[in-house]
């Protein structure tokens, strides 16, 4: 096993948990990061399948409110109303993007250039809708009408272009459909959890022919940094965002795509 390889994979490890549910694109960092440090991983699973970490860290972080609400499903038509728009704002990811899903990875995974340009128009979209004086009419995401969550849900589709963001997405269209900063960003964590465990389960059973011992055992490292530090930046993200907003992010994303081209047109 190569050690740089294993040190690739703990630093892209570092960055899909720390990036995950912050409106900056994880996937967007990782295969930018990636190209630059030469990383290659057997049909661009390893960019996926480290998402488990971060999933893992969600269930764990909220494992007590979601243990709630599962336990009141069969007495509280609320939970059960709230776990019928979670899905229903899965639903528009797992149709499309199981129809797109070869495009998705042999086109868009691979055009570093399309996840720059996706990160800088991302984040001038982001820091317009943070500067919007937008009425707020929902502050509770487990209450958002029905109709609500499927918008929501055709939002997050923008993220399977590589650099627009699943969190940024969603957290943009939450807002504009009138939910609160705080709101939003939960919600985000919220849809995340059968979206991402759908991407995984879908991408391994796609590529369970060609995974190799070596790539398991680089996508375990990834795995565990991204579960450790998803769970430092879950714990922290909602108090920031609720007093400070998302123009920060805005920024990130912004500087990092324009550092994406320079260094694509410098050194390819």
């Amino acid at each position: 096993m190569d050690a740089m390889r294993m040190l690739d994979a703990l630093i892209l490890g570092v960055v899909e948990g720390a990036t995950e549910f912050i409106p900056v694109s994880s996937t967007g960092h990782i295969l930018l990061l990636g190209h630059f440090l030469g990383f290659e991983s057997t049909g661009k699973t390893f960019e996926v399948l480290i998402q488990l970490g971060a999933i893992l860290a969600i269930l764990t972080v909220y494992s007590a409110r979601l243990l709630k609400i599962a336990t009141a499903l069969p007495t509280d038509p609320d939970a059960r109303r709230f776990v019928l728009g979670v899905l229903i704002a899965f639903l528009p990811a797992a149709i499309i993007g199981a129809m797109a899903h070869g495009f998705i990875k042999s086109v868009l995974f691979e055009t570093p250039m399309v996840v720059c340009v996706a990160l800088i128009v991302g984040g001038i979209i982001l820091l317009w809708v943070d500067r919007l004086d937008l009425t707020v009419r929902h502050d509770d995401a487990t209450r958002f009408p029905l109709t609500t969550y499927l918008a929501i849900g055709f939002f997050q589709c923008l993220a399977m272009i590589p650099g627009v963001s699943r969190s940024g997405s969603t957290i943009a269209g939450a807002l504009l459909l009138g939910a609160s900063k705080r709101a939003a960003a939960e919600f985000s964590f919220f849809l995340a959890m059968p979206t991402m465990a759908g991407a995984f389960a879908y991408d391994l059973y796609k590529n369970r022919d060609v995974l190799s011992a070596d790539d398991l055992v680089i996508t375990a490292i990834g795995f565990v940094a991204a579960f450790i530090t998803a769970v430092i930046v879950v714990r922290k993200v909602l108090d920031y965002v609720s007093k400070h907003g998302f123009s920060f992010f805005a920024w990130w994303r912004i500087v990092v795509g324009s550092l994406g081209i320079v260094g694509l047109l410098l050194v390819g």
